[in-house]
């Protein structure tokens, strides 16, 4: 959702025959994670809960990198239809229907109650966050591995800034083409918190988009929120849209 914003991978199908450094596996997930047009897209979010049965949430989400906004209006169910989250730099926001309020919110809110969160929507260099982890004689945590039996390079990195969401991360890439398979993200105390799965990647912007989503927490066992783009266009986007104004008018 980072995640979806996560969300985001490799820039061509070239084949990595050579392991690669984890530096290089970085950048190719930073620089795919960030898109050179606007986007706009349907997203369905279905939230499972045991013995809950499933919660399918619908939203339209609208994305302009280029100075860091995103929107993410949700369209069902009927309790949240018109609630609204909107990304202006380094603020973000939550627009309630029912009170035509505006509540400042951090990175880590839950979208609609569910385990996708605003930083799953957003973009931000993974190179000014993280960086790959070494073992006491200094080489890098990274080694071959696989995710349903596909060849994957397995990285582990730690957090090189303190504002973030896990000081401690895995990515699993794959080695053919570096498009991110899987990440597990871990507490200070090494404990895993949740784990992201990403497939069907399509070429959107000039980029690789994984459109399905799996992801699990892993304290709350058994809830799980799998992410679903489907309809996305390319294109300028109007900049009304990313502003208070537009949100509040579509309320009326």
């Amino acid at each position: 959702m980072k995640h979806f914003a996560a969300i985001l991978l490799s820039l061509t199908f070239s084949v990595y025959p050579d392991q690669p450094d984890g530096s290089k596996i970085l950048r190719a997930l930073e620089t795919n994670e960030s898109l050179r047009d606007d986007v706009h897209a349907t997203v369905s979010i279905t939230e499972v809960r045991p013995g809950q049965g499933a919660k399918v949430m619908q939203c339209e989400y609208y994305r302009r990198d280029s100075d860091k906004s995103f929107v993410i209006a949700l369209t069902a169910p009927e309790s949240d239809r018109g609630n609204v989250y909107l990304r202006q730099g380094e603020h973000f926001w939550m627009y309630r229907q029912n009170t035509r309020t505006f509540q400042h919110i951090t990175r880590d809110e839950s979208i609609g109650g569910s385990d996708a969160r605003g930083q799953d929507f957003e973009s931000r260099p993974l190179t000014q966050m993280y960086a790959p982890s070494k073992d006491a004689k200094g080489a890098e945590l990274l080694r071959a591995d696989t995710i349903g039996g596909v060849p994957c390079w397995r990285l582990e990195v730690r957090a090189i800034v303190s504002d973030v969401d896990y000081p401690r991360k895995t990515f699993w890439v794959r080695q053919d083409n570096l498009y991110l398979a899987k990440d597990e993200s871990y507490s200070t105390s090494g404990t895993l918190m949740h784990t992201g799965y990403y497939a069907n990647y399509r070429p959107v912007a000039g980029r690789q988009i994984p459109m399905r989503q799996v992801h699990v927490d892993e304290v709350e066992k058994g809830n799980r929120t799998l992410v679903d783009l489907t309809d996305m266009k390319v294109g300028k986007l109007d900049a009304q849209i990313f502003t208070k104004a537009w949100l509040e008018s579509r309320s009326k």
